[in-house]
């Protein structure tokens, strides 16, 4: 994080973990509940970036991740994993273009080992990659006056999940939401103009508030414990327009490929809340009364939600959540209940 950035956050009244992550602005309760019904905005600097450029960046790109990159440009985002040759995701990113680089956004535990990774597979292309997660300030912004506050400050807004806006100070993405939602990325002081625009109508709120926002979403996030848990269709990518079953071999291509065509999905993503004050970490498993031996799931993430216990997702085997009663942790650990996602289910749908 910018030290500018972090002193102007700390005089708006944030609060700090201590991995720098902002985790409220005096009343993590609060913001939880405004972010639910409310119009919320928030800092992401714990989503750390990864710029890669260079004459072959989207060919290179292009021949590593799920989806295709060729249809990234000035106006268009998209989710995209990085798979293991198992098809089992390394690494799950929001790619977006500015100018001639290509931006992965992805959590910063992660960066140090998908950047040695993907630098082993540069060769001799004309590839460079670098964390540029200080280039700019990141903010989220979201609730059902979002696209009126931003379309104040920038004139138009992304009408679409996945589009894009970009001006010379700052981009905006339409990313998934229950209400609307966005993501910004911008310099210093485009970011802190923003801010104090957004902070006369619109809350701020932490990292808990927002995660809460993700989930709720049904849009998954790979963290240091369960890299190489999940194939991408376990976590529901397919449906979220982050696999494209058309643009040729990738990394991990085949197996993900043949999942869709010719296998039969037993683990999906779920959501669901479970009564527990412990918030459950990535990877936490799960397990049914009927199977008290083997784990049935592993959370993917879960936070913390306004009315108690948390929210959460979850891959889980399909014939266990359709039959079984499902709980954290252990047999006999606090019950789940799934909730509907936003989007339908469907195991045939392709791209």
């Amino acid at each position: 994080m910018k030290p500018e950035w972090k002193a102007y956050l700390e005089d708006a009244g944030a609060e700090f973990d201590e991995q720098g992550v902002v985790t409220s602005f005096g009343s993590l309760q609060r913001e939880l509940s405004v972010a639910l019904t409310g119009n919320v905005f928030s800092d992401l600097s714990h989503m750390a970036l990864i710029s890669v450029h260079g004459k072959d960046a989207q060919d290179f790109l292009q021949g590593q991740l799920t989806n295709d990159v060729r249809e990234v440009d000035a106006g268009h985002s998209q989710l995209t994993a990085y798979c293991s040759p198992k098809g089992r995701m390394l690494a799950l990113f929001r790619l977006f273009r500015i100018d001639d680089s290509f931006y992965l956004s992805l959590p910063e535990s992660l960066v140090e080992a998908v950047l040695k990774r993907l630098r082993m597979f540069v060769l001799r292309s004309d590839v460079t990659l670098e964390e540029v997660t200080d280039t700019f300030v990141h903010l989220g912004v979201s609730g059902p006056e979002a696209p009126a506050e931003l379309e104040a400050l920038a004139g138009e807004v992304p009408g679409e999940v996945d589009a894009m806006l970009t001006t010379p100070e700052y981009s905006i993405i339409r990313i998934p939401g229950v209400e609307p939602r966005f993501e910004i990325y911008g310099t210093l002081d485009a970011c802190t103009r923003i801010w104090e625009s957004l902070n006369v109508r619109c809350a701020p709120v932490g990292a808990p508030a927002w995660g809460l926002l993700n989930v709720l979403a049904g849009v998954p996030q790979i963290h240091p414990e369960t890299v190489e848990a999940f194939v991408p269709q376990m976590a529901n990518l397919h449906l979220l327009h982050g696999v494209s079953f058309k643009k040729g071999c990738y990394t991990g291509q085949e197996v993900v490929a043949r999942m869709q065509y010719l296998g039969k999905l037993k683990r999906r993503m779920y959501l669901a809340h479970v009564e527990t004050d412990q918030v459950p970490s990535p990877g936490t498993e799960i397990f049914s009364e009927q199977d008290p031996a083997q784990a049935a799931g592993k959370v993917v993430e879960a936070h913390p939600h306004p009315d108690g216990g948390c929210m959460l997702l979850a891959v889980i085997q399909i014939e266990r959540a359709e039959k079984d009663r499902l709980h954290l942790g252990t047999a006999s650990g606090p019950t789940l209940e799934l909730r509907d996602l936003p989007y339908p289910f469907d195991t045939g749908q392709t791209k």
